[in-house]
């Protein structure tokens, strides 16, 4: 008996949905629970599990179709009529072989043979119009082939006379679509997707080519003749350069050094990082030549996911609610003392505090001295929430995000810092749930990661305001007549006017503003 599976409703209230890739093949044998197929929604990549046990039979949707809910794409035939000595090849209980416990559940298809199943490997209760239960979204889908484990062995590993060069070798020796996608099967595991094979493959150029452009401007120096063999030490500079060096996954002993002292500035890590780029990026490996056909000249990328709803959410912000923007300069020094306190705290240990989380915790408090900031528009009403679901912008490989903290405003300061790593490692890992990003009131974006000074937000669906945080940098200041560096950002505030008048988005601004030049006033 053929059981047919329809497009289910994940619970996002989505009407369609992308097929990325299918996760079995027609006359593979299937049980409850193995992942079918990958779909993209508009807010996040799922794994669909079967809810069948039997024999694929046909799959009657193709990859890169995009299909409404209730659509049938794929029909599998009972247990019953499975042949004989059929194999499940359902989920084997095992853990994942790189033991990472928040990753997803692996593609064991990759080293076994068999398919896997969702991440938390619970059941749908059936096909037809149900919310799935236990497929999360992942990151950057990479469609995984399958390899030869014997490549991955050692010479411990390996059977009798045969070496592990050996294995690599025959490994070698396959088709040459699984010698150019093996590893990058072997990263996909990890559940990091093409984002970490992009970087594996950025990271072995980017050093080479630093080397050489380290040489080059070098060129000249003495240099011992067991210099080779001594290790460099890294270059001096302060702690804002070191941290953007880490972040960039630049090594400072690379970096040319032309402030007082021997030190890295930030403009020698940014000149270094623009030549880089340029090598990557230059004339040889992007530009094509004149007189190529149109279609080898240009790039498509279809519109569709997350790229498509945020397009849609951006234009009906920007058209439907008439935004006014204002801007203002802050001395962030004691913010900067404050943060540096915080993490030499033991009641910080092990917790991620940056300047945002000052941020984060003087929206909270401005809001609640402005609260119609915090506020909907209805056309009837305006609807003013008395608790704060706190939205973060984060750039992911899929596009803009807005997940939100919920009730925010009850969460202590440490709470808070744990809430906002928490979710913006969980957005740019693509497993951001539909319900994260769902009823925010207020949200704020760190263009200052960047290194922005400020901008014009676009007001998240839904919310009458937004605040943009530019990057903190050393700035000559005057202080009591007193010319000194201090450490300056700057804050853009958009807000609905339908909502918040000029005079409030002000004092709401000021008052933000208040809490970073002096952080104390969170103690009231």
């Amino acid at each position: 008996m053929s059981q047919v599976f329809t497009l289910p409703d994940v619970g996002e209230g989505l009407t369609e949905a992308d097929i990325v890739a299918w996760k079995v093949s027609e006359g593979d044998t299937v049980s409850v629970n193995q992942v079918l197929v990958e779909i993209e929604t508009a807010k996040s990549v799922v794994e669909l599990p079967s809810p069948f046990e039997g024999t694929v039979q046909e799959i009657l949707v193709a990859e890169g179709d995009t299909v409404e809910v209730g659509t049938p794409i794929i029909s599998v035939s009972s247990a019953d009529d499975a042949p004989a000595g059929a194999t499940d090849p359902g989920y084997t209980g095992s853990a994942p072989e790189d033991g990472l416990a928040d990753a997803p559940a692996p593609d064991t298809a990759a080293s076994t043979g068999e398919d896997a199943t969702s991440g938390s490997g619970r059941s749908m209760d059936s096909a037809q119009g149900k919310a799935l239960v236990g497929s999360g979204p992942k990151a950057d889908p990479v469609r995984r082939r399958r390899r030869t484990r014997v490549g991955m062995r050692t010479d411990a590993e390996a059977p009798q006379g045969l070496s592990a060069s050996t294995s690599r070798a025959d490994a070698a020796a396959g088709p040459a679509d699984e010698r150019k996608h093996g590893w990058a099967d072997r990263l996909s595991r990890t559940g990091l997707g093409s984002a970490a094979v992009d970087l594996a493959e950025k990271a072995g150029k980017i050093r080479d080519r630093g080397e050489s452009w380290l040489k080059s401007r070098d060129e000249g120096a003495e240099q011992g003749p067991a210099s080779a063999s001594i290790p460099r030490r890294p270059n001096l500079a302060k702690p804002p350069v070191r941290k953007a060096a880490k972040e960039m996954g630049i090594d400072l002993a690379d970096v040319q050094a032309t402030g007082d002292g021997g030190q890295v500035t930030k403009r020698d890590l940014l000149a270094y990082a623009a030549h880089l780029r340029e090598v990557e990026d230059g004339p040889d490996t992007f530009w094509t030549h004149t007189g190529q056909p149109a279609n080898a000249r240009e790039e498509r990328i279809r519109v569709k996911g997350v790229r498509k709803a945020t397009a849609q959410n951006m234009v009906k912000s920007a058209f439907s609610a008439p935004h006014v923007s204002i801007f203002v300069e802050v001395d962030a020094s004691r913010t900067m003392e404050f943060v540096k306190r915080l993490k030499q705290s033991p009641h910080f240990e092990g917790v991620k505090v940056t300047p945002l989380l000052i941020l984060a915790k003087a929206v909270i408090w401005a809001a609640a001295r402005n609260p119609q900031v915090n506020a909907t528009w209805t056309d009837t009403e305006i609807i003013i929430k008395r608790y704060m679901n706190l939205g973060i912008a984060a750039a992911t490989p899929r596009g803009l995000l807005v997940p939100n903290i919920k009730d925010a405003q009850d969460l202590s300061l440490r709470e808070l810092a744990i809430a906002l790593h928490e979710l913006t490692q969980t957005a740019r890992a693509g497993r951001t749930q539909p319900g994260d990003m769902q009823g925010g009131t207020l949200s704020i974006t760190n263009i200052g990661a960047l290194g922005i000074d400020t901008g014009t937000p676009i007001i998240n669906p839904g919310e009458a305001a937004i605040v943009a945080f530019g990057t903190i940098k050393q700035k000559p200041w005057v202080v009591d007549g007193d010319v000194i560096p201090r450490w300056i950002t700057t804050l853009g505030g958009s807000f609905d006017h339908r909502v918040v008048d000029g005079d409030l988005s002000a004092r709401f601004m000021a008052d933000v503003a208040r809490i970073l030049e002096e952080p104390a006033l969170l103690l009231d």
